[in-house]
């Protein structure tokens, strides 16, 4: 690649990432209502913006709802997914990509950008929501998601199509896109996927952050990535992931690394004997 290549690569990705966040045209968080709304789903444990304007610092981390954009990742979360999306490519590590909990579809969206730049064909984007919001808590088998209210929250459940349309507008809706509709425990087991390069989880609940890595945390190559967007915000989601990985990944190296105060993300490796 020449270096006239590469910076059209760079230039390209920091485009598509700013539209997504809609660090563009600055759009504003969701009413105050909605936030209040949302702000109890997280059991008082998120610290979103209630601001009625568009505020940067709270953009970069994440920690407003923005009315428009097509992720509420933020900056700082979104460098995180490039990184080590375009790392798996550069290194070879092979599988597709995948999100489950995808809200907008802005994460999955960058994701199929990266491929594009790096002019990568072969690999996959899984796309994988319920496509209508979050479900009650289960608290039949434990107490872990009791109080959880992200299924009463109607700004959370985006349709199918309008996701697929949010694709379409980038120009990104094609075969290398696979949409995986219905809920994690129904899904993600059967889904036709052999390898996986990144999986990202944005599932809240215990049980949504349980129920996929339970069905694809053994897909994750060896020096590929896992990241978990709700670690610090949802407690339940992180008790999920130390609860599997001591049960069904005992000889896994989970060297946790932070990415906002919110996100965390390490890289698959094995302990040697």
């Amino acid at each position: 690649m020449t270096p006239q290549e590469a910076d059209l690569r760079t230039a390209y990705l920091d485009l598509i990432g700013a539209v997504i966040i809609n660090e563009i045209y600055k759009d504003p968080p969701l009413r105050r209502t909605l936030v209040q709304k949302i702000r109890r789903a997280f059991g008082g444990h998120a610290t979103h913006s209630r601001a009625k304007e568009f505020n940067a610092q709270k953009r970069e981390v994440g920690q407003d709802f923005p009315s428009v954009a097509h992720s509420m990742i933020g900056r700082k979360r979104m460098a995180n997914l490039r990184a080590r999306c375009s790392d798996a490519i550069e290194r070879g590590i092979p599988g597709d990509f995948i999100e489950t909990g995808v809200w907008r579809g802005g994460a999955c969206i960058y994701m199929r950008a990266i491929l594009k730049a790096y002019g990568d064909t072969e690999r996959k984007v899984w796309v994988a929501d319920s496509f209508a919001g979050l479900p009650p808590p289960d608290t039949s088998v434990h107490s872990y998601d009791k109080g959880d209210r992200h299924y009463k929250v109607p700004v959370l459940a985006v349709s199918l199509e309008e996701v697929q349309n949010n694709f379409r507008v980038y120009g990104l809706l094609d075969d290398q896109v696979q949409f995986l509709k219905g809920w994690f425990s129904e899904t993600l087991p059967t889904a036709p996927i052999d390898k996986l390069a990144v999986l990202r989880l944005d599932g809240d609940m215990y049980d949504s952050t349980m129920d996929a890595m339970k069905a694809l945390y053994h897909k994750v190559s060896i020096g590929g990535t896992v990241i978990v967007d709700d670690y610090h915000a949802v407690p339940a989601c992180r008790k999920a992931v130390h609860d599997f990985l001591e049960t069904h990944a005992p000889d896994d190296i989970a060297d946790i690394q932070e990415i906002d105060g919110t996100g965390v993300w390490w890289e698959r490796r094995l302990k040697t004997a």
